[in-house]
């Protein structure tokens, strides 16, 4: 199996910057930089050139085609075959010069294309057009607007028969960098450690070495992934990729921004994919999707969890498992969750799994949600009371239980919940994890409540998914340490 390349794009200001993050990419891992030198004032080739760390590719995009050269072309290609000249292994230019390349060096000329606000009708015609040139590798980079148009950039990479690079600019089209390699690309982009993206949806150098293990993605490498809208906050790559490095496992698991389950699922199966997480807003849309659906999941009209089990899809819930666990480990001694009066707040798709958990495990409970009758309605099939959400401060549960996304990052200053309601004694759960401590559970803790952060419930029920795509035993503190770091680094 060929391993596919990463490379680093440096956007640098000048030489001597470009020269410092080259230094650092080599550190950190990189198999080659790409050295934008339309994006530098006055690049001296020659420094950036000689002595370098690592194998580089060399790029002068004009502006017409995307870049910021503004000179000539004459300027242009004098630049790029002084890079020839002094042994860059790669040049990146625009089809009409590619010919104008040849005799200056060893140099592989990659020959360009780049759509920043869509893609093609006819990409297979943009793939002829380029290999027409001469060039050495072709280049497609377009713009995803939906995850499906990565689907027709894995078809060109597994009919091309000259070494290719086709990505998907934008979040849309991270799965396209992450796996590259494994439809047959040549190499793929990200962007330096903490350092600026050359174009949208580059991850950092870091994830793709360290998260993905881009380096190790081959043709059988199965892959797993979370189905939401939005994605970008989402732990879940982090917390289930490092359990697959931990045991061993040939598989990756990836950020899908779906906006239509159905087509999604259908369409992204055949390609590999072993199951899915499932999330906002999508936990009860998926269920017209599958073939099997467990008892529980089916009551609470919800899934979190997809198995693809002998060509069929499988849905569980492992939210309910997953949050009681947290809650009662937590507990103090000698309370349990039989006759506790609780307060839930959200009637989503873990607003429902921790209804029917809680009622099934004996609680007292009352309902309020944003939509008084969605509330109602959950509060009928699970025989619970429901409240509006300006009466929240009325209320004096023992357990108070917040479910929506409120309060998550980036929306940190945010609460549902009135600050006159929390009082001494009262434990507050808050299934965001992201922040770790959410204001909600801030203010808990200033008044004097036991709290209870989403954490746990997140990295339980992730543990059932990951044993229920595997068969193997979670490594839970593992999952739990990667998600903790992750937190940390965003912080």
């Amino acid at each position: 199996m060929r391993r596919v390349l990463i490379c680093v794009s440096i956007v640098a200001s000048d030489t001597a910057g470009a020269i410092a993050i080259m230094q650092q990419a080599a550190k950190d891992g990189a198999d080659l930089v790409e050295l934008r030198l339309d994006l530098m004032s006055k690049p001296d080739v020659d420094a950036l050139l000689v002595g370098r760390p690592l194998p580089v590719m060399v790029t002068c995009r004009p502006v017409h085609a995307g870049g910021g050269y503004k000179g000539s072309k004459e300027e242009r290609l004098a630049l790029l075959r002084r890079a020839m000249e002094l042994g860059a292994e790669y040049v990146d230019a625009e089809p009409d010069i590619v010919p104008l390349l040849r005799g200056y060096g060893s140099a592989q000329v990659v020959a360009s294309y780049h759509d920043f606000n869509g893609m093609p009708e006819d990409l297979p015609a943009v793939h002829r057009a380029l290999v027409a040139t001469g060039a050495d590798v072709v280049k497609i980079a377009v713009s995803a607007r939906r995850i499906e148009d990565n689907l027709r950039l894995f078809s060109l990479l597994r009919q091309a028969d000259v070494p290719t690079i086709a990505l998907a600019m934008g979040e849309a089209g991270l799965l396209s960098r992450v796996l590259q390699g494994r439809f047959g690309g040549h190499l793929t982009f990200t962007a330096p450690n903490g350092g600026q993206a050359a174009a949208p949806g580059q991850p950092e150098l870091r994830d793709m070495l360290e998260m993905y293990r881009v380096h190790d993605i081959g043709p059988d490498t199965a892959l797993y992934g979370v189905i939401a809208n939005p994605v970008g906050h989402s732990l879940s790559p982090a917390m289930h990729n490092a359990a697959f490095r931990e045991i061993g496992l040939d598989a990756v698991y990836l950020p899908l921004l779906v906006e239509e389950p159905r087509s999604f699922i259908q369409s992204f199966v055949p390609l590999g994919f072993r199951g899915f997480s499932v999330t906002i807003p999508h936990k009860q849309a998926v269920l017209a999707v599958l073939d099997e659906v467990e008892p529980l999941a089916q009551r609470i009209g919800a899934v979190n969890t997809v198995v693809v089990r002998d060509g069929r899809l499988c849905g569980y819930n492992t939210d309910v498992a997953g949050a009681l666990r947290s809650i009662e480990e937590t507990l103090p001694a000698g309370v349990s969750l039989d006759g506790m009066n609780a307060l839930l707040i959200g009637a989503g798709g873990l607003g429902r799994a921790l209804a029917f958990g809680l009622t099934d495990a004996g609680a007292r409970l009352t309902i309020a949600n944003r939509s008084f009758e969605r509330a109602q309605q959950l509060a009928a099939e699970v025989g619970a009371e429901a409240v509006p959400l300006d009466r929240l401060a009325d209320l004096k549960p023992d357990l108070l239980l917040q479910t929506t996304s409120v309060g998550m990052s980036p929306n940190v200053g945010e609460s549902v919940v009135p600050y006159e309601m929390l009082r001494p004694g009262l434990i507050v759960y808050d299934a965001v994890y992201n922040p770790l401590q959410t204001r909600l559970l801030r203010e808990a803790e200033q008044a004097g409540c036991l709290t209870i952060s989403g954490l746990g419930h997140f990295v339980n029920q992730g543990a059932r998914q990951f044993e229920l795509w595997t068969g193997r035993p979670a490594p839970r503190e593992v999952m739990r340490q990667a998600v903790l770091q992750r937190l940390i680094h965003r912080a």
